[in-house]
């Protein structure tokens, strides 16, 4: 057998240079921090992998989760071949290579293969549809990793496929844990005698997005540009872990899955009265540099549908607010977005107007059009009094209470039920509405 001692150390320079994140790679899950409801005694994947029937999954969730990980644990643990692609990089010659290779592996070795595509939603509907036969035959086992919401970026006879298993971003226990298994391993730091104080480790892993990859290359920036002190031991604090992280990024994407829910976390906490948690999400999509527009229409949407009538200048100072972020954008526009928050927060609230329009709307699309009585048609026409148009109206200003009573719809129904609350009391006191107090 020829040895390749030019490959073989390559690969020895590429290892010994490789980012600590690399280094620390667990190989199996008992050194796997993280996903516990996955990989835990009982797990999907801990089942999966001890009954050698791995189906093919995509792994969605937020970077440095254990993605890539897993799915090289799994064609560890499974003794499955492992081949890995880009959906950045790769085409379909690259699809039908790797799944030729698989078919003959299959066929001459009874040997399995997993494929690892990373990124997958960055492939187009042809390259996912050239993934199909392959996967529905059984010649490879697809793993796919997004940090896409799958159900909006995979195809749907792809996805039909496979099993979508979300990860979920690292706790600070786990990352502690991470982070101690790189002090101590040989294969990390533990030849720097690396002693981290407790502040410094909690501000590195409250501050590392439940992404494990920024905390262990924040971690060695720190130990590697620091000098042992006379005791041969490496003394991280606080001052040097905030010099070696990068600024907290919002994970955010503008047509993504966390804008979306940040958006709904947003409207439900305006609409449920919490002043504190709506200056939150607020916050995080300032932060995230959000269309500053898209949260004042939000706003704008929650004055009309969640406070209503139970505090009609809500909707003013809502439109307002948009009007004046439109004229003065940022950094000042988040102080009148801020003012519009905290009102529509702390506003009594009432969907009434709401609830009666679509009630309304949805008569007119599931039942018969009533006919318009007599005395409320069109009378502008010459000859329309003939035709009886008009005839029978009573004018309401011409009574001394301006209501008169009197039919304005055939088999009147209610759509409206006001509210006792705000505002909105003056009207459920009214004695000429019929109300419904909740």
């Amino acid at each position: 057998m020829t040895i390749d001692f030019f490959s073989y150390d390559l690969e020895e320079k590429v290892l010994k240079n490789a980012p600590l994140a690399d280094k620390m790679r667990p190989d199996s899950l008992v050194d796997f921090f993280g996903q516990e409801d996955l990989v835990g005694e009982g797990g999907f994947l801990n089942r999966a992998i001890k009954s050698d029937r791995i189906p093919s999954m995509i792994f969605y969730g937020p970077p440095g989760t254990g993605k890539t990980t897993l799915a090289r644990i799994i064609a560890k643990s499974t003794k499955k071949y492992f081949e890995e692609l880009s959906a950045v990089t790769s085409g379909i010659q690259d699809i039908k290579r790797v799944s030729k290779d698989a078919e003959n592996r299959l066929t001459l070795d009874d040997l399995r293969t997993i494929l690892f595509i990373d990124e997958i939603h960055r492939f187009n509907k042809s390259q996912q549809d050239a993934l199909l036969p392959f996967v529905e035959k059984g010649i490879l086992t697809l793993i796919g990793a997004t940090t896409e919401n799958p159900f909006f970026e995979v195809n749907k006879a792809l996805l039909s496929r496979m099993t979508i298993l979300e990860l979920n971003a690292l706790t600070k226990e786990d990352l502690s844990k991470i982070v101690e298994r790189a002090i101590k391993d040989e294969k990390g730091l533990a030849d720097y005698n690396v002693v981290i104080e407790d502040d410094a480790l909690e501000y590195l892993v409250g501050n590392s997005s439940g992404d494990a990859r920024t905390c262990l290359n924040a971690l060695e920036i720190a130990v590697r540009s620091e000098k042992r002190n006379n005791e041969g031991k490496t003394l991280i604090n606080l001052d040097i872990i905030k010099n070696s992280i990068q600024v907290k990024k919002v994970r955010f994407d503008s047509n993504g899955d966390e804008h979306y829910d940040t958006a709904s976390a947003f409207i439900k906490s305006m609409r449920g009265s919490d002043v504190d948690a709506s200056l939150y999400w607020l916050a995080k999509m300032i932060e995230a540099g959000e269309d500053l527009l898209f949260i004042a229409r939000r706003i704008i949407i929650t004055a009309a549908e969640d406070i209503g009538l139970a505090d009609p200048y809500a909707l003013t100072l809502a439109v307002s607010t948009f009007q004046a972020v439109h004229a003065i954008g940022m950094p000042e526009g988040r102080i009148p977005l801020a003012e519009a928050v905290i009102y529509m927060a702390t506003a009594p609230k009432s969907n009434s107007a709401y609830i009666a329009i679509e009630n309304a709307i949805a008569d007119i699309k599931n039942e018969e059009i009533r006919k318009i009585p007599n005395h409320l048609q069109d009378t502008h026409y010459r000859g329309s009094s003939s035709l009886g148009r008009g005839e029978g109206y009573l004018y309401p200003h011409n009574s001394p209470s301006g209501y008169v009573k009197q039919e304005y719809m055939p088999e009147k129904k209610q759509y409206y039920k006001a509210i006792n609350r705000g505002y909105e009391k003056k009207i459920y006191d009214d004695p000429n509405f019929t109300k419904d107090n909740i």
